[in-house]
């Protein structure tokens, strides 16, 4: 049997999604806009996050997104602008093509994630285990 690799579904999804450099993202940042960092929580105890970003796990993102799901959450409203990111963007662009495939228009992810905005110097912020 062959399957898709990992890499065909990211290259596929690229074709479908607005991918912004970490300077296009900061361009965009305003009262509107919500940054979503959609890592593994241990990814954000280990290397700490984006100052002000929001955190979704991936395996809830559409979840919380969803006005119809019960674990909506209405912080993230429908009608704001929302760019994800990842640690590198492979997830975070599979992650906007499935909400780009629920309906959202206003999505976007971060070309090179976590490791790219870090070399843009977006401030990062020590995530503490709870």
């Amino acid at each position: 049997m062959k399957i898709k690799s990992h890499l065909q579904l990211v290259e596929e999804a690229s074709l479908h999604i607005v991918t912004l450099t970490p300077e296009e993202a900061k361009a965009k940042l305003d009262e509107n806009t919500i940054l979503i960092d959609i890592r593994d929580i241990r990814e954000l105890w280990r290397e700490g996050t984006i100052d002000n970003a929001k955190h979704i796990p991936r395996g809830m993102l559409e979840f919380w997104l969803d006005p119809s799901s019960h674990y909506y959450k209405e912080e993230f409203a429908v009608d704001k602008n929302k760019i994800l990111f990842c640690a590198q963007g492979m997830r975070s662009a599979l992650a906007t093509k499935s909400l780009k495939d629920m309906g959202f228009t206003n999505v976007a992810h971060v070309k090179g994630g976590f490791e790219a905005l870090k070399k843009y110097n977006f401030k990062i912020t020590e995530v503490k285990k709870k």
